[in-house]
């Protein structure tokens, strides 16, 4: 976690290198680092919401409702049947004590701390060699936000709307600034200038 008022940013992993990484964590036996990501990527929660998780919530399920720690809204999530299936793969191989069981446990039977998630996601940055200047948690969620915009890119403010509300933003224009693009449309400005 960085030191407040500091001006850290996370940056998003494209979709191609996150499924990979999901992948080898995996292939590795690093189920649930590998779950962690998936969770993260395939629904936008918050790190904070996503260490909360109980298996009962999300296994052999099309869907779950959570409240925000952050907002104390209700959100109901639905987990694709890709997800669903790498939910019950890690079960099985992490074998917990039963389904009540937090999902995400440190071996020393304690949840993991963002901190401890942090440092666990910048060795898997070196590890794996990702393409990302600043990994962290938050990633995850700028990466499922990312994804969402470029498959919707047919009808982008649509897909931003949406986004939108996923994320609990007052507007649009902070979504936008969340995911980079307007960084990347202000940068564009000096691509169009010829010699």
């Amino acid at each position: 976690m960085g030191l407040k008022y500091s001006k850290t940013t996370a940056d998003y992993l494209v979709w191609s290198d996150a499924m990979n990484l999901i992948r080898n964590l995996a292939k590795d036996g690093n189920y649930k680092i590998s779950l962690l990501v998936a969770i993260g990527c395939f629904t936008g929660l918050r790190i904070s919401d996503i260490l909360a998780l109980r298996w009962r919530q999300i296994l052999n399920t099309e869907e779950f409702t959570i409240i925000e720690k952050k907002t104390g809204k209700t959100r109901v999530i639905r987990l694709n049947q890709q997800l669903r299936q790498h939910i019950t793969e890690c079960y099985n191989h992490i074998a917990p004590t039963g389904i009540s069981a937090p999902v995400f446990l440190s071996q020393k039977g304690t949840v993991f701390t963002i901190q401890r998630i942090n440092v666990i996601l910048k060795e898997a940055k070196k590890r794996y060699r990702l393409k990302v200047k600043n990994f962290s948690c938050h990633s995850l969620r700028k990466t499922f936000g990312r994804q969402v915009y470029t498959m919707n890119s047919e009808n982008s403010e649509l897909a931003l709307v949406k986004l939108m509300e996923l994320f609990n933003h007052s507007s649009v224009a902070i979504t936008k600034r969340y995911l980079g693009l307007r960084q990347e449309e202000i940068l564009e400005t000096y691509d169009c200038l010829t010699f």
